[in-house]
């Protein structure tokens, strides 16, 4: 056999920036972004926004379009295009189409931006079809929830959902930039609000125990939602996050780890089989308690750190068990324990679960004992009715 091989790398730079009212008249925040590559020559601009941002803030279009008005070297193409937000957007490709569709229609090439407005769903929509368009095409996303500025905007992952498994169709494409606005989250729902406080415990549990200390100390102003709180757990939880993107010498997943994931396999099964009623963050939650409660049945974990984690979830505001969990499927198996399979079947090759050996100690195990875990299920039932429980009020 003849062959020729070489060794390629290919450097990225990833960036998150912090501003307030990113399209303030006064803010040069996005411009200094757009421009930086390009002092002489003006740049084009395709803008979606979120339609659930746009009813909230009926005024954005009307800003966007006074912002660049104003900018010198920047032409917005075509007023923002409005596209559905949530996690029904990630559900059909059609949607990555429709913002293909306009790149193609106004010429946006690979010296021009794709700027994204919103959720963590439509962010990842919109990314892949950023990164798909001409092999990609520059993509800013501005995070508009606790959820995406905290964890999913940051990440290099783009995806939709597809033969009924999350983010089955998807691409790594790192960001040109991500701008974290926090003028946005105080026009979020309180659920909203919280969603990515839990990514934020995630993270804090496998990387980081002085952080998960302090969010025990300031659970209580994150619970109601004070801004400066808020802030400093977006803030950590990004950094910490951008950390094992640019130094865990796998940020593109071509091993079987998932740390990042913790909490996610069972959160994945959960959002499906709920109709993706449970969102996102409320589901990795629920994802988190039930491998912290396993880890205690197999002595990884003491009893006392279990009870810290999930006091900690309920003092932020979590329920911890939805009875999605206890689905069974016609042979009378639970449902979500295709997750773990599912989980296994995403990277391939062994099943790569992240477990807890500490609070701040993640660790890989490679199989899962199924009575322990349904056991762990059991309990965390039990918990839950256990507590004197809230009236029950339908989600917005």
């Amino acid at each position: 056999m003849i062959q020729i091989e070489r060794q390629v790398q290919v450097s990225y730079r990833h960036r998150v920036l912090f501003t307030e009212g990113v399209f303030n008249a006064d803010n040069p925040t996005l411009h200094d972004v757009l421009t930086e590559d390009f002092k002489s020559e003006p740049v084009k601009v395709l803008v979606i926004a979120d339609d659930g941002l746009v009813r909230a803030y009926p005024e954005l279009c009307g800003a966007i379009h006074q912002y660049f008005d104003k900018r010198k070297n920047v032409d917005l193409v075509c007023p923002t295009i409005i596209a559905e937000g949530g996690e029904r957007v990630k559900n059909s490709y059609f949607h990555v189409s429709e913002i293909q569709s306009p790149i193609d229609r106004y010429h946006i090439d690979r010296h021009s931006y794709v700027i994204a407005i919103g959720g963590g769903a439509l962010l990842d929509m919109v990314g892949l079809a950023a990164a798909t368009a001409h092999r990609g095409v520059r993509h800013v996303r501005i995070p508009t929830t606790t959820l995406s500025q905290a964890d999913s905007g940051v990440g290099v992952k783009n995806g939709i959902n597809a033969f009924g498994k999350k983010n089955f169709v998807g691409t790594f494409a790192p960001p040109f930039a991500v701008i974290n606005d926090s003028a946005w989250l105080q026009g979020l729902l309180d659920r909203d609000k919280r969603g990515g406080y839990s990514e934020a415990v995630k993270v804090a549990l496998i990387r980081d125990a002085a952080f998960f200390e302090e969010l025990e100390k300031t659970a209580l102003d994150l619970a109601g939602f004070q801004p400066e709180a808020m802030n400093r757990l977006i803030y950590r939880c990004a950094e910490l996050h951008m950390n094992h993107i640019a130094n865990s010498g796998d940020p593109f997943e071509f091993g079987s780890a998932r740390p990042l994931d913790f909490g996610h396999w069972a959160a994945h099964k959960l959002e499906q089989l709920s109709s993706y009623s449970i969102r996102h963050g409320e589901a990795v939650a629920i994802g988190i308690s039930l491998d912290v409660i396993y880890a205690g049945l197999i002595g990884m974990l003491k009893q006392v750190e279990v009870d810290r984690i999930l006091a900690l979830l309920e003092n932020l505001g979590f329920e911890l068990y939805s009875n999605e969990l206890h689905y069974t499927s016609s042979e009378g198996k639970l449902t979500v324990l295709k997750g773990l399979e599912e989980f296994r079947e995403h990277l391939g090759g062994q099943l790569t679960i992240t477990l807890l050996e500490g609070i701040g100690k993640g660790i890989e195990v490679h199989e899962i004992n199924v009575p322990k875990m349904t056991q762990a299920m059991h309990l965390l039932r039990d918990r839950y009715q256990a507590k004197p429980q809230k009236i029950a009020v339908a989600h917005p």
